[in-house]
């Protein structure tokens, strides 16, 4: 279990050492789509304007979050593991996290589970949603608030919440 730490702190320093000295709007940018004001407008505009999946889209996805954001909560004050910027002095995070802790990562969650129920209702947009969600997940490391375990944690915990939601429906 310490090489595993150790590696995900390792794996942490190089990429976010990448960052160093750039300009990282892009990146910040990126990171914001995860924020979940795009995932009700998703669900809105999918149960408004498409009749076949629209309105079961938006109750799964409802009931996924209201799944999700509960656990995640709770996986995070329980783990309390330190976000790097916290941890580590030499670590200055692009931006301001939310809260101290970061097992699991809350927008790569959030994004996971987006593009999971995405590409299960329609299949012909999987690999960029799933491209966008880790994008997503790349983007909290670079921006130095995520070891990339949080990330594989985030993803994990966002995909298994969009196959319960799905298996109620």
């Amino acid at each position: 279990m310490k090489s595993l730490l150790q590696s995900d702190k390792a794996l942490f320093h190089w990429l976010f050492n990448l960052t160093a000295n750039r300009d990282c709007r892009w990146i910040k940018w990126l990171s914001k789509t995860g924020d979940g004001q795009l995932y009700l407008i998703i669900g809105l505009l999918l149960w408004y304007l498409e009749p076949e999946h629209g309105d079961l889209f938006l109750y799964t996805a409802l009931l996924a979050y209201a799944f999700e954001v509960p656990l995640y909560i709770f996986l995070k004050k329980s783990l309390r593991r330190q976000r790097p910027c916290n941890q580590q002095t030499d670590i200055a995070a692009h931006i301001v996290p939310s809260d101290k802790f970061s097992l699991p990562s809350g927008h790569t969650a959030a994004a996971f589970l987006m593009a999971s129920l995405l590409a299960s209702f329609y299949p012909i947009i999987a690999i960029p949603v799933y491209t966008w969600a880790c994008c997503i997940g790349c983007s909290r490391v670079l921006l130095g608030v995520h070891y990339p375990g949080d990330i594989l944690a985030g993803a994990a915990l966002g995909m298994g919440i969009s196959m319960l939601s799905l298996s109620l429906f």
